[in-house]
């Protein structure tokens, strides 16, 4: 009797299984028209259903007015209730073209500038080898700087190079820094960088001043600045001495790239230290627009933090590159130049050859005329 209760249980069990797929099939059939005919003529926004591309809350949805998400995009504020009034921008495009510009063309031909003043300093030197003095050395030197004037120098040249070095960890740290060291490391040079950066940046301010002070004086043009650069200051040719002052139109061509690119890096350098206080791009371009550009002048605080951002970096850049020639001349590339500010006392065959009308000057004056030469140690 068992066997057959089970042989009879099998068909049963069969014949439940379909009926109960063909029941779940009509359930579905009439779930999913069901609800939606009787939610028929009621109003979408009490029924919590999308309908003729409106959403719950009376929320434009997707119908929603083209102008509408443009004025957003291009920076359309609202209200908050917070102290930071930033954030009542919802969207801030100009973010994307910041990035954009700063991962692209500015740190792709910045770079490209560094190592193209390296290669050519490369090439010149190859070609064209040590500037030497030419006729040797007399054993007698003539004082070309005072001590205010070296420690104004170096002041500006150790500040710099601490400002470069962290500027390019900041620009580049993490291409070619963070693969070598790993996160932690570079993470820890980063932000140590960073708060020499902003230390360090008052002592070039400083250095800026004292330099501008000493050297301003000696660095307006002259006709003898004509004649030197006609010449190219006789670095492409030997036995070549075109006159030149105390300083020669080559360094006045650096000491106003550095004064003037330097007061630049300074005004945007205290705009990114003190945000949002600053509107120094606006006032800018209400200035050029006086000789027919036509700029925007409404900036956001944003706005004017990221221009500052772009600006500093590219100054910097170049400047780094006018450095990189001017440590190279200084030292490998010109005998007896770093005695100048080394020891503030030159060679005085080096400074007939390299600024004859300034010795001349000297022996014209009858406190520092021949007596000021003595021989070297």
């Amino acid at each position: 009797m068992k066997r057959q209760r089970s042989a009879t249980r099998a068909p049963r069990r069969l014949f439940a299984f379909f009926a109960s797929l063909v029941l779940m099939a009509l359930i579905g059939a009439t779930g999913i028209s069901g609800p939606v005919q009787a939610q028929q003529g009621v109003d979408p926004a009490l029924r919590g259903a999308p309908s003729g591309g409106e959403v719950p809350g009376g929320s434009l949805g997707t119908t929603s007015d083209s102008e509408f998400w443009r004025s957003i995009r291009q920076g359309a504020q609202g209200t908050v209730t917070i102290p930071d009034r930033n954030a009542a921008q919802l969207i801030q495009s100009e973010g994307d073209n910041w990035r954009a510009i700063r991962n692209g063309p500015l740190s792709v031909y910045g770079s490209w500038v560094l190592l193209g003043m390296i290669i050519l300093l490369a090439l010149f030197f190859l070609l064209r080898g040590r500037i030497r003095i030419e006729h040797g050395r007399s054993g007698v030197t003539i004082t070309r700087f005072g001590a205010l004037e070296r420690f104004g120098h170096w002041l500006l040249a150790t500040s710099f190079i601490v400002l470069a070095l962290t500027g390019l960890t900041v620009l580049y740290g993490r291409y070619a820094i963070l693969p070598l060291v790993g996160p932690e490391m570079f993470g820890l040079l980063a932000n140590g960088g960073k708060w020499l950066h902003n230390f360090v940046a008052f002592a070039f301010m400083l250095s800026l001043v004292l330099v501008f002070v000493a050297w301003v004086a000696h660095n307006f043009p002259n006709r003898h600045d004509f004649v030197w650069l006609v010449k190219g200051g006789g670095m492409f040719t030997k036995h070549t001495h075109p006159p030149a002052r105390k300083f020669n139109a080559g360094q006045k061509v650096l000491f106003w790239l550095v004064i003037l690119g330097g007061l630049s890096l300074s005004l945007s350098g205290l705009a990114l230290l003190f945000p949002f206080q600053f509107s120094f791009f606006g006032d800018t371009f209400t200035i050029l627009n006086l000789f027919g550009l036509d700029l925007p002048t409404s900036l956001t605080a944003l706005q004017e933090q990221q221009l500052n951002q772009v600006w500093h970096a590219a100054v910097a850049l170049v400047l780094i590159a006018v450095i990189i020639a001017h440590i190279y001349i200084g030292t490998l590339g010109m005998e007896g130049a770093i005695d100048a500010m080394w020891s503030g006392e030159v060679d005085l065959n080096w400074a007939r050859e390299h600024h004859p009308v300034w010795v001349e000057e000297m022996d014209r004056e009858p406190a520092r005329g021949p007596a000021a030469a003595q021989p070297a140690e």
